[in-house]
């Protein structure tokens, strides 16, 4: 009897334990872990502002180059690097290969690289831009009524949002940046270790 009342106090607490640790988890990133990542940005990255609390996910339809519907929620599990941009913007374009380079050198299993038009065009001339420059890797992918853009709060472009592995966005960066470089990979790199599941 007392063994058995022993096992269930331990599940019981174990449980407590578990939903405490779930819960900080729900927050998004800690203040120490957040001050670490503040503390790797370098070059452009100095622009990149950390949330003291994870922004709810996103949930809006935008579609693919064929019609197709995509959510974000497409891509939970992963990290996601998510770039807001339009043909028509000169600093979008001038990022853009940076944003393929590291899609080429980074997406995999814990990461996804996004860039999201906002072109209110026929998708064509996103397709002739990413033909233009090359793309590689990146998805065409359009929000042509702005439903993504505006839930995100996007007021001008550039701008580059980091997304957790629950769809919720912890850092945002307003402007363009080099986003291929080092120190962008060892941050990614850093909030991928920080954000995996625990075992």
């Amino acid at each position: 009897m007392r063994d058995t009342l022993r096992l269930g106090l331990s599940a019981l607490l174990y449980g407590v334990i578990a939903f405490g640790a779930n819960s900080v988890a729900a927050e998004g990133l800690s203040s120490d872990q957040r001050a670490a990542l503040m503390e790797m940005r370098e070059g452009d990255m100095q622009k990149l502002v950390f949330h003291k609390e994870a922004r709810p996910a996103i949930s809006e339809v935008f579609r693919d180059q064929y019609g197709n519907e995509v959510t974000l929620q497409d891509y939970e599990g992963k990290v996601v690097v998510l770039n807001f941009w339009a043909t028509w913007c000169p600093p979008c374009r001038a990022e853009m290969p940076s944003i393929d380079r590291l899609s080429a050198d980074m997406a995999g299993p814990d990461v996804e690289v996004l860039a999201l038009s906002t072109d209110r065009f026929d998708v064509e001339r996103v397709v002739a831009f990413f033909d233009e420059i090359e793309v590689e890797t990146l998805r065409v992918l359009q929000d042509r009524r702005g439903k993504v853009a505006r839930k995100a709060g996007v007021l001008g472009l550039p701008v580059t949002v980091i997304l957790d592995r629950e769809g919720r966005e912890i850092a945002r960066l307003q402007g363009e940046a080099e986003w291929d470089s080092p120190e962008v990979k060892a941050i990614l790199t850093r909030i991928v270790e920080m954000t995996a599941p625990r075992a």
